[in-house]
């Protein structure tokens, strides 16, 4: 899921437990400080308890932002800053994406060969 270019569908549904993990690796891409680290640690360890197993979470940037509202993060500014960069990142990589699919959307698609004959026939009704 997660590619190493950074450009990553941030919009889908993730279990939790592997979101946290994908959270955690960038984390530490990102030099997060070790306060960080274990913030995501320690909800990840709660997210392997087997009650906690089928959780899903919209996306990943939505987990970001539920860590960010933790007490942890709301008392220590540098893991906020942690979580607040890479929810940066997360939704600067999906604005990336978002755009590059409106313009493959945008583009026209070739006809098809049906639709040539279906013209030509019409055409030659019409005539």
């Amino acid at each position: 899921m997660y590619v190493k270019t950074g450009e990553t569908f941030w919009s889908f549904p993730v279990n939790v437990l592997e979101g946290l993990q994908i959270i955690r690796q960038r984390l530490v891409e990102n030099d997060a400080k070790p306060a960080t680290l274990a913030l995501v640690a320690a909800i990840a360890q709660r997210a392997a308890l087997p009650a906690a197993q089928a959780a899903s979470s919209q996306s990943l940037l939505q987990l970001v932002r539920m860590l960010q509202r933790t007490p942890v993060a709301t008392n220590d500014i540098d893991v906020y800053n942690d979580l607040l960069r890479l929810e940066d990142e997360m939704s600067a990589a999906s604005q990336r994406v978002m755009e590059q699919r409106a313009l493959e959307d945008a583009r026209p698609a070739p006809k098809t060969k049906k639709h040539y004959k279906d013209l030509k026939e019409r055409e030659q009704k019409q005539s």
